[in-house]
């Protein structure tokens, strides 16, 4: 993990920025706490080897640092990262990184105007410095901090790609490379990062010489001071032994050419992990003059990351239809893949309870199929734990609120949001804003009260006006043409959708009159879902709005 931390001003972060209302001691602690787990991973990484948190997860939490940092010790230097080792051995020429861009305009702007631009994948593993005297390989330094690193020479000999001796004795050279892990078909859009990096990580910083050595490959990126026409440089790289990369790398005009060659290594069959591409042009300056971050020749465009890291805002509650209450988190807004995420459903309280996530933590967030988010992992918990209140569940069931009261609301409003759905009434037109809107109007008391509203009552509704009313009290008439198993469902009878399909009845007379026994005839039915339909069907409340929808004035189906 190269931990190179996007320094962001707490001004330019938007809403996220915000300083959080706490007392003073309870700011030290959470700066404390945090600040000492960074170093933790730190300390990880840089002496073990050892990558337990992903360089994206942990960028987050870092800003998040720096920003608590600014708000309660603004006159302050922000923590940062640990970026070196013990290593004392200084770099012939300095790692100047690159710098890494998000936007594929970014990427154009920054092509501009440049010449003898070429692109290769950007490889996932460690980088170091090899350095040849007279032809022979005198040092090879970890990157440490781009001035010095560690002395890894020792494990040079164990690794085959690199050669060492090469036929270039004139001076000193100095080359720039990634050695990474050999992998075979990996393709980086199913197969992820793999630990490659921490793999190597390790086993280079290892005391003793472990077998994964054997498996590690070369990828020479830079040549600070080698031949500045390319296939130049290419070839002298080959012909010297060192690993060919005339495969990964490829002259460019423009970025639609980037973008192409990105996403064919994004997906095409790899003999190692990649997390994005580096668009390489000419030095600007000779190797002697390199300065770590200064580096403005090269940029990587990154692959966009599988998950994202959000803080969460708050915890919501909401009953849903059937009476079971569903939990939220909202979340800072974050950007994954074409999506802007700013909430994901977390499920029942037990659930909820679980994860033991509140306000003010860290959570990663992916997308599950279709692309919903998902909750993935918490990352990081504040040390003080307030938890919010969440409804009694055991105020709300199946059989709750089909009335309208103020405590009822929530599920009320999810009981008229699933009638008004396509595979229900399609009240075409007709989603929850509009329910909302009729709901502060009043004239709502009862499940299906809204059949009984006439234009002019629409209309009056703030909100609503002329067109929108005769829309919907269209809408209305038109339901009243649905199936009888459509207002079956509207009711919220718990059929299951296969006993639903086979049922036969077309009117509410022979619903009610089924025994336990009929019902069990009917497929995914057995004896205790049976006794619940017919509890539901006898409830007090469920009668009442069974004799009003069989009222003539109220409603008249078909029993298509």
């Amino acid at each position: 993990m190269h931990y190179l931390i996007l320094l962001v001003w707490f001004f330019s972060l938007g809403v996220s920025a915000t300083c959080p209302v706490w007392a003073p001691t309870r700011a030290e602690e959470e700066i404390a706490v945090l600040e000492a787990q960074l170093m933790q991973w730190d300390d990880l990484y840089h002496r073990q080897g050892k990558s337990v948190v992903t360089d994206e997860h942990y960028d987050a939490l870092h800003i998040k640092l720096q920003q608590w940092q600014r708000c309660f010790h603004p006159t302050l230097e922000p923590h940062q990262p640990l970026l070196k080792t013990d290593g004392k051995v200084p770099h012939p020429v300095a790692h100047v990184g690159v710098r890494k861009l998000s936007r594929k305009d970014d990427v154009a702007q920054w092509m501009m105007n440049k010449r003898e631009l070429w692109v290769q994948p950007k490889i996932d593993g460690v980088a170091v410095t090899l350095m040849y005297r007279q032809g022979k390989l005198v040092k090879m330094i970890s990157r440490g901090n781009g001035l010095k690193g560690e002395d890894w020479t020792a494990k040079a000999a164990l690794i085959n790609d690199i050669p060492l001796t090469i036929p270039l004795l004139s001076r000193q050279q100095v080359f720039q490379g990634e050695l990474y892990l050999k992998m075979t078909d990996h393709q980086q859009a199913t197969d992820g990062g793999k630990n490659a990096r921490s793999i190597v990580a390790g086993a280079l910083m290892a005391k003793t010489p472990a077998e994964v050595l054997s498996h590690i490959g070369l990828f020479v990126w830079a040549w600070p001071d080698g031949p500045e026409n390319l296939t130049q440089r290419l070839l002298a790289l080959r012909q010297a032994g060192f690993p060919d990369v005339s495969e990964w790398t490829h002259r460019v005009t423009g970025v639609d050419e980037v973008e192409s060659w990105r996403e064919r290594w994004f997906h095409q069959p790899l003999s190692f992990v990649t997390d994005g591409v580096v668009v390489h042009s000419l030095p600007s300056e000779q190797g002697w003059n390199w300065i770590p971050g200064l580096g403005n020749w090269a940029v990587a465009w990154k692959y966009p990351p599988p998950q994202a890291t959000s803080e969460v805002r708050s915890v919501a509650f909401s009953v849903g239809r059937t009476g079971k209450t569903n939990v939220v988190l909202i979340l800072q807004p974050v950007q994954l893949d074409d999506k802007r995420i700013s909430r994901v459903n977390i499920g029942s309280v037990s659930r909820w309870r679980q994860w033991n996530v509140i306000a003010g933590d860290h959570v990663s967030i992916d997308l599950a199929g279709q692309g919903i988010p998902r909750l993935n992992e918490v990352l990081w918990r504040v040390t003080q734990r307030d938890y919010p209140q969440f409804p009694d569940a055991t105020s709300f069931s199946h059989l709750s609120c089909l009335h309208l009261t103020p405590e009822c609301r929530q599920q009320f409003l999810a009981r008229l949001e699933w009638l008004s759905s396509k595979s229900v009434l399609n009240l075409t037109g007709v989603g929850r804003q509009s329910w909302q809107q009729l709901l502060q109007s009043g004239y709502l008391t009862h499940l299906f009260s809204w059949l009984a509203l006439s234009q002019e009552q629409l209309k009056v509704v703030p909100g609503i006006g002329d067109a929108r009313s005769h829309l919907f009290w269209q809408q209305f008439r038109l339901s009243r043409q649905r199936p009888f198993k459509r207002w079956v469902r509207a009711l919220g009878v718990p059929i299951p959708e296969k006993a639903m399909n086979a049922l036969v009845d077309d009117s509410w007379s022979q619903l009610l009159s089924r025994t336990v026994e009929e019902w069990q005839t009917l497929p995914g039915i057995g004896g205790g879902l049976a006794q619940k339909i017919i509890n539901f069907l006898q409830h007090q409340e469920v009668r009442q709005l069974i004799h009003w929808l069989e009222e003539p004035a109220a409603l008249a189906v078909s029993s298509d």
